[in-house]
C-alpha cells in the first residue's frame, strides 16, 4: 500500500506568490505523465521530507490534489544547498502495471580487505538504470565490497537485483574498485650525489670568505 501526501494546486504564478508559498513552508511542484495533464501543485516540505524518508526515493505515493488521487513517484528534485530548503519537484503518474525505466543509486557496504593492507576504495558509478513495476523498484541497491582485493574491481554485471528487475546499464562499466597503496618516489642517486656535491661547493666558498 503505497503512502498518502497531500498537495495543492497553484493557479497564480507570481514570483511573489511563489515567496509565499515558501515563506510558509511550502514549496512548488508539478504532477504530470501516463496522459495526466502537467498540473502546478505545492506542498508541505515538512509532510513531504517525512514521506520520503519513510516510501523511500522510487517509493510509489498516492499524491491526493484536492479531490484527485494520483499514483507517484518523485521524478526529480531541485533543492537550494545554502538555505537548506526544497526549491522545486517534479512528481510522474505511473501506471502500476506497466514497467518504466528509472535510475536507482548505489550504496558501497562492507570494509573492502584491500583497504587493510593500504588500498584506497574508489567508487566510479552512484546509480544504475532498472526497468521493473513501479512497486519493484527499490529505493537503492547495496553493493557488498568486502571481499574487493587491491586492483580488484566490481562492475555493473556483478551486481544482483530481484528476479522482477532488469538492469539496463552497461554491464561493463565499473562501480568500485581497490587502487593500490601510492608509494613516494625514492630520489635517484645521481641527484643525491649532486645535491650533496653542492653543500660541499657551499661550505668550501663560505670558509674562503
Amino acid at each position: 500500500m503505497s503512502i498518502s501526501i497531500q498537495a495543492n494546486k497553484r493557479t497564480d504564478f507570481k514570483n511573489s506568490t511563489n515567496r509565499k508559498i515558501r515563506d510558509e513552508g511550502n514549496f512548488p511542484a508539478v504532477v504530470y505523465g501516463n496522459k495526466t495533464e502537467s498540473t502546478p501543485i505545492y506542498l508541505n516540505s515538512a509532510d513531504f521530507i517525512k514521506t520520503i524518508r519513510e516510501a523511500g526515493r522510487n517509493g510509489v505515493l498516492t499524491l491526493q490534489v484536492d479531490k484527485q488521487k494520483y499514483s507517484v513517484m518523485l521524478h526529480d528534485i531541485q533543492t537550494d544547498p545554502l538555505k537548506n530548503e526544497i526549491v522545486h519537484a517534479d512528481f510522474q503518474v505511473v501506471d502500476m502495471k506497466k514497467e518504466i525505466d528509472t535510475e536507482v543509486s548505489l550504496s558501497l557496504v562492507g570494509e573492502a580487505k584491500g583497504t587493510k593492507e593500504g588500498g584506497v576504495l574508489q567508487q566510479s558509478l552512484y546509480e544504475i538504470s532498472l526497468k521493473g513495476l513501479p512497486q519493484d523498484i527499490p529505493s537503492s541497491i547495496d553493493v557488498d565490497v568486502s571481499d574487493l582485493g587491491i586492483n580488484d574491481t566490481i562492475t555493473v554485471a556483478d551486481i544482483k537485483v530481484d528476479k522482477k528487475l532488469e538492469i539496463t546499464h552497461d554491464a561493463k562499466d565499473t562501480v568500485a574498485s581497490v587502487l593500490p597503496p601510492q608509494q613516494e618516489e625514492e630520489p635517484d642517486s645521481g641527484e643525491i650525489q649532486d645535491a650533496e656535491g653542492d653543500v660541499e661547493a657551499t661550505k668550501e666558498k663560505d670558509n674562503e670568505e
